[in-house]
């Protein structure tokens, strides 16, 4: 579905998608840049309110996915925490013994095992979500470029 557009509709619009990538440089760079170049420009050409829009509700909905990520990981941080200072898991008492400083990593005794697995699911999920986004954001930058309307697939459209 390519429609004709001016080239300042097409690079606009294209602009947009792409200073969501701001983020790496400028804090909440992802959501105002894009808000003020929307803002600036959504009354005059359609086609950059359309990609504002979806730029924006991309970002929003990928931000609500990370912090149902982030709370659904809290219970295994915290879990953890009361583990973290058992110095017995390493062995450590036995430093007071000088004559024979015996280390031993133990692995039987040692109580994260079962915790690695959760975590290691919502660091992969966390990561998921910056591929999907680095990808998605580039598509779309260049779709609009090229004139065509892009749509982001995992998108809950919050700005109608």
């Amino acid at each position: 579905m390519t429609n004709t557009f001016t080239k300042h509709e097409r690079n606009l619009s294209s602009i947009i998608h792409a200073s969501t990538f701001s983020k790496f440089f400028i804090p909440f760079g992802n959501f105002i840049l894009p808000l003020i170049l929307w803002t600036a420009n959504k009354k005059e050409h359609a086609f950059v309110d359309y990609n504002g829009k979806q730029a924006l509700n991309f970002q929003i909905s990928l931000l609500l996915y990370a912090m149902i990520i982030g709370i659904i990981s809290i219970p295994f941080f915290i879990h953890t925490i009361p583990n973290l200072f058992d110095f017995n898991v390493f062995n450590f008492n036995r430093l007071n013994d000088f004559n024979s400083i015996n280390i031993n990593f133990n692995l039987d005794s040692f109580r994260h095992n079962s915790w690695w697995l959760p975590i290691g699911i919502t660091g992969l999920l966390q990561g998921s979500i910056t591929i999907i986004n680095i990808v998605y954001t580039i598509l779309a930058t260049l779709r609009t470029n090229e004139g065509q309307e892009f749509k982001y697939p995992i998108c809950i459209n919050f700005i109608k």
